[in-house]
């Protein structure tokens, strides 16, 4: 019996929705239903100084408008620490994981020292070997610790196919014993986004390149719980036309999705934009309805090479990108009258141009 396709979506909440991340829910929502899969949507809140309300809602509200619509969630990350410390637990027990009794200036002393000696640094297992006595006076005396994933230390590496990057190799040499806990009990991110993975049987994590370090870490992870490795996609980033990372600090409201909802774009055709931005079929095709977009859409088309946002801050005529521009105004042009007349209700609504005789 074949596995059934689960994917996810899972932001950080520190801001609005903007096109990179709209753009990832995308695939995982056409790939989810060009499998007759499973999506996900999980909100990794953990970082609760950055993380807030009015952010979660923006996300959530422009998924909808969008019309990307979940089959599960919106889970909250921060609902599940305790099993994300069960993990860590069960690692330490099966002897995949060891306390770090080190201290941050113990640390940051070897890691100067490193840069003196022009070296790579990377933590040298200080705590591996701490015999169970050695560990229990440390802990008898309240002496603060991580938690740090035991990395194979014989020859080898961790070897993976990605759909996008093609075969990656990291060695392990090249991997510090890495934390996965903090000496204040929080779990840190490599260990709770893969612990929810798991939970929630993910098969397949399309996301952007940033996520490609963690990569060898997680698969690790999943290694040491006994889990089985899910299939990975990652996007490449999108760039503006100075080859920077489209960010929200950078670029502002300019690459946020409510920016285009109040600019007079179409939910579709903002999606028919971003599916084409790092992602093509043979063909010359630019118009897709969502049947159609739905029976197209493989991961394989996903283009290694970074896509450019073509932003074009000094041109009132072009105030973004001008194809995206140009497939709103196709839809604008094609829509039918009884589809499109819910919109322009609700903007003259909100110039207080509205009469009720107009729907008669």
């Amino acid at each position: 019996m074949t596995q059934k396709v689960v994917v996810r979506f899972a932001p950080s909440p520190t801001g609005y929705l903007h096109i990179g991340g709209a753009r990832t829910a995308i695939f995982n929502w056409l790939f989810a239903g060009k499998t007759g899969g499973k999506f996900i949507l999980r909100i990794e809140d953990t970082d609760t100084e950055r993380s807030t309300a009015e952010s979660i809602q923006g996300i959530v509200e422009g998924l909808q408008w969008l019309g990307l619509d979940w089959d599960e969630g919106p889970y909250f990350q921060s609902q599940f620490i305790k099993e994300h410390q069960a993990a860590a637990q069960k690692l330490l027990q099966t002897g995949r994981a060891y306390k770090c009794f080190c201290t941050k200036e113990a640390l940051d002393q070897k890691r100067e020292q490193a840069r003196r000696d022009k070296i790579t640094w990377l933590y040298d297992g200080t705590c591996r070997n701490l015999t169970p006595d050695e560990i229990a006076r440390k802990d008898s005396a309240g002496v603060p610790f991580t938690i740090r994933l035991k990395v194979p230390r014989e020859e080898g590496s961790i070897i993976f196919e990605d759909i996008v990057y093609g075969l990656i190799e990291k060695k392990y040499q090249d991997l510090e014993d890495f934390v996965i806990v903090r000496s204040n009990g929080q779990p840190l991110y490599v260990l709770s986004n893969a612990v929810d993975d798991i939970r929630d049987g993910v098969t397949h994590i399309i996301r952007g390149q940033d996520g490609l370090a963690n990569t060898p870490k997680q698969i690790l992870i999943y290694r040491a719980l006994g889990a089985p490795i899910p299939v990975f996609a990652h996007m490449s980033l999108a760039l503006d036309p100075q080859k920077a990372k489209i960010s929200k600090r950078r670029h502002g409201e300019l690459v946020s999705v409510n920016f285009y909802k109040e600019h007079g774009f179409l939910p579709w055709a903002m999606v028919n934009f971003l599916v084409l931005y790092g992602w093509s079929r043979p063909g010359d095709e630019d118009i897709f309805s969502k049947e159609q977009l739905i029976e197209a859409f493989s991961l394989e088309g996903i283009r290694r090479n970074n896509p450019i946002f073509d932003l074009r801050k000094e041109e009132s005529k072009f105030f973004t990108d001008p194809k995206a521009i140009s497939i709103n105004a196709h839809y604008l042009r094609n829509l039918p009258v009884e589809e499109i007349g819910p919109y322009v209700k609700v903007e003259l609504q909100k110039s207080g141009l509205w009469d009720p005789s107009f729907e008669k």
